[in-house]
């Protein structure tokens, strides 16, 4: 099984050490950065790139339990800058990202 998936606008990691499937939707504009991350299921992370509109490839990660966000931008934000939504599932994408040999 592919460890990485990627679109435009998102890229979906599959932990073959933990057997676990993380998402990260980031956006970045004049009005400045929002990131979303993601834990998926297995079945989510599969149907993943199937639609060649990243916009339905967005709507599917946004299926998934928030683990952490970011949003920075020119409007302002709706709370907190950063938000970590799920410390230990946080902790466990960051690993799997570092451990992707071509990255984030």
């Amino acid at each position: 099984m592919k460890t990485k998936k990627q679109g435009c606008c998102w890229t979906a990691y599959y932990d073959t050490d933990t057997d676990r499937y993380f998402a990260r939707i980031m956006s970045i504009s004049r009005e400045g950065i929002e990131q979303y991350d993601y834990e998926i299921t297995r079945d989510i992370y599969a149907r993943l790139g199937s639609s060649g509109d990243d916009s339905d490839n967005e709507t599917l990660i946004r299926e998934g339990k928030m683990t952490y966000s970011f949003e920075n931008t020119m409007y302002g934000t709706l709370g907190p800058e950063r938000t970590v939504w799920d410390d230990e599932a946080h902790e466990t994408m960051k690993k799997c990202v570092k451990k992707n040999p071509d990255g984030c």
